[in-house]
């Protein structure tokens, strides 16, 4: 029976650019999407910037722009990451939009009118200095428990004690460095100690969802026992209610009917999910309302990391309950991921640049594979090791998946004009095939993603093992075109491409883009795939094309190298400061062809260049080399452009580019400009990096 299913991923802070948590979180949930979708089932996949807060109002503010053009330009990254990994959302929206602005004063307004809003004074440290209530990451002190100094206003990275900002010994503003002073505000808080709430939560989160599946992992599960007070004799719930408003300062979204107050970024940032599918709605033309019915059928799931299951497990679908919308079916927790063992930390420098991963050239699909060989259904941690990864890829992927088909294939196009047969009946073999599949398509859907990828190596190793054993290659010494072995060699390299496509299409959630090209370029099928494919024999093929290259170690050694150092050059200019991949990559440097080169008239220092770079036309550059360069010296010599420079309209013309040169700081003591000049065998329209 076919599903309607409405799938999120927990909301990146729009403060920063996405780091590898999410990359594989977001590919978690891809290739589960991919996954239901090949099934037949209908699927709406979105995702959205979680746009308010403190932290993004102080940073705009620090940098000198609106908070809205912060998340702007955040936002404006995020389809280089996800088209890079192959993470397609079905819409990508923000929570500083029109519809989580109505959605959140439509649930609180129900919230309120159901009796789960309360207000009362609460006193927290203000800085008068900044003028603005201080969130605990901007209170920093001496800990109450080990004292250790510059410790953050809720835990102590030290001891691990945790503890109320105002125990701290000599607090002081991290803005300001001012010292805090306690003063009361009227709070909102959402009752989530109400009888009520307790009630609903212990039901929902231990019960089971529309399919009789568990709503929780067990791991899950076991953690909201101890904040229910479940599980153990006369235990208690510990829920306290919880703080959803915040003072002006404040980029968020007003409270009704409470000038210079807004909800907490964590009430409205989960809302989002719900405003990115209304948006999508809208645009599709599709009836959000009825979509979330709390009485229909679409199932509600979303994916997130072990850091913030309080929020989902509890807040969340309490929320939902108690202003009357549809609750989640089930929450898909992930562990963190981490580099060989240890935690990564982008501010030590030892975690994986997405960005740079992508740049280097590195195939998306190896990343893609690797963390889906690593996944399965329960909370643990995904280590990510440089040499396993190698390895993994260069054996599994290669040498053990697409060389099936490299083999196979030649034979067929050789000696059978790519027409493939199978002797005998072949039914045996589909069903076979059909087995596999089912059993791959159920651990994806139940998310044991490592298992489906054991089930599938184990399933080549089984196709390439019987492809060895025929020995095809000796079927082929002296074979003649009426030879009673050309049924023999057509049937055994056909049961392998079988094999090969059937593995391409129960890969297809992990590998989409790979195998559609296996799809229409080898077995000129339609793309994509759905699981019922699996079995269908191939009955053709193309002429085989290289389909993946293996991992190199020195791409590891490239994406884990630390960035130099600036240091001064003796006699020289000081190196400038350290910049990121992401900062060279804007630069894009070309080998240029000098194909003329004239005085500018008018100009004591400049040169007219005219210059092919590989375009099929030719740029015009002003370049303030005369004194050091006759044109005739120039023309004909290749050189580097930075070719993707705003043109520059100049009294002389418009500069479209420049040239690379070298000089010393001190001209004085070290006279002259050199042009770089590329060795022989560089071509104009290379690219340099």
């Amino acid at each position: 029976m076919s599903r309607t299913i409405f799938v999120t991923t927990a909301l990146p802070y729009a403060n920063g650019s996405f780091h590898i948590g999410h990359i594989m979180e977001y590919i978690q949930a891809d290739i589960w999407v991919r996954t239901m979708r090949m099934a037949g089932h209908t699927v709406h996949f979105v995702g959205a910037d979680d746009a308010h807060g403190a932290p993004i109002m102080l940073k705009a503010e620090s940098e000198g722009i609106t908070p809205q053009k912060l998340v702007a330009r955040y936002a404006a990254e995020r389809p280089r990451y996800l088209d890079g990994f192959q993470v397609k959302f079905d819409h990508w929206h923000s929570t500083d939009s029109p519809e989580n602005v109505a959605l959140s004063h439509d649930i609180y307004k129900s919230l309120k009118s159901a009796g789960f809003i309360s207000s009362r004074e609460v006193e927290q440290f203000y800085d008068p200095v900044k003028g603005m209530f201080l969130p605990d990451r901007y209170i920093k002190g001496e800990c109450p428990v080990c004292h250790t100094k510059d410790q953050y206003g809720d835990a102590c990275e030290a001891c691990g004690a945790v503890y109320a900002a105002t125990e701290l010994i000599e607090p002081y503003s991290t803005l300001t460095k001012a010292r805090p002073v306690l003063k009361s505000s009227e709070h909102f808080f959402f009752k989530l100690s109400d009888p009520r709430c307790v009630e609903f939560l212990q039901e929902w989160t231990a019960g089971d969802n529309r399919r009789g599946k568990k709503r929780l992992q067990a791991e899950v599960l076991a953690k909201t026992r101890e904040w229910l007070g479940t599980g153990k004799e006369d235990s208690e719930a510990n829920l306290a209610d919880w703080d959803i408003s915040r003072d002006a300062p404040y980029f968020g979204i007003e409270i009704p009917d409470a000038p210079g107050k807004y909800f907490y970024v964590w009430l409205d940032a989960p809302v989002g999910y719900l405003a990115s599918l209304k948006a999508y709605c809208d645009k599709q033309g599709l009836d959000f309302d009825a979509l979330l019915d709390p009485a229909g059928d679409t199932e509600q799931v979303h994916f997130i990391g072990k850091d913030i299951v309080y929020f989902h497990a509890l807040f969340w679908p309490a929320m939902l309950k108690f202003s009357g919308r549809k609750t989640p079916d089930g929450l898909h927790v992930h562990g963190f991921i981490t580099l060989s063992g240890e935690k990564m930390s982008k501010s030590r420098g030892t975690g994986i640049s997405p960005l740079r991963y992508l740049e280097l050239g590195m195939d998306p699909e190896w990343m893609r594979y690797y963390i889906a060989a690593k996944l399965n259904s329960h909370v643990e941690d995904v280590d990510f090791n440089p040499d396993d990864f190698v390895a993994r890829v260069n054996s599994d992927l290669v040498g053990k998946y697409v060389n099936i088909a490299s083999r196979a294939a030649n034979f067929i196009s050789k000696y059978f004009d790519g027409q493939l047969g199978y002797v005998g009946d072949s039914t045996p073999l589909s069903s076979d095939i059909a087995a596999v599949a089912a059993e791959v398509q159920g651990d994806f859907e139940a998310r044991e993603y490592g298992r489906a990828i054991r089930r599938l190596m184990a399933y080549a190793d089984t196709v390439n093992q019987a492809f060895d054993a025929a020995q095809p290659w000796v079927l082929t010494k002296g074979l003649t075109p009426d030879d009673e072995r050309r049924a023999a060699l057509q049937d055994i390299c056909s049961r392998a491409l079988a094999g090969f496509k059937a593995l391409s299409v129960m890969l297809a959630p992990v590998l989409p883009a790979l195998t559609a090209r296996v799809a229409q370029e080898l077995f000129g099928d339609a793309a994509p795939y759905g699981w019922h494919d699996a079995a269908q024999l191939p009955k053709r093929i193309a002429k085989f094309k290289h389909l993946m290259q293996r991992v190199e170690p020195a791409m590891l050694d490239a994406l884990f190298e630390p960035p130099a150092a600036a240091v001064p050059t003796p006699g020289g200019e000081a190196i400038a400061e350290v910049i990121d991949i992401k900062d060279f990559a804007k630069v894009d440097l070309r080998i240029a062809r000098i194909v003329a080169c004239e005085a500018v008239e008018g100009s004591d220092k400049l040169l007219r260049l005219t210059l092919d770079v590989g375009e099929g036309r030719h740029r015009q550059v002003f370049s303030g080399i005369k004194a050091a360069y006759a044109p005739e010296d120039l023309t004909g010599k290749l050189t580097v452009l930075v070719a993707n420079l705003a043109p520059r309209k100049m009294r002389f013309g418009v500069s479209e580019g420049m040239v690379l040169a070298a000089s010393h700081a001190d001209e004085k003591s070290h006279p002259g400009i050199h042009i770089l000049e590329p060795w022989p065998g560089a071509e104009p329209g290379m690219r340099i990096s």
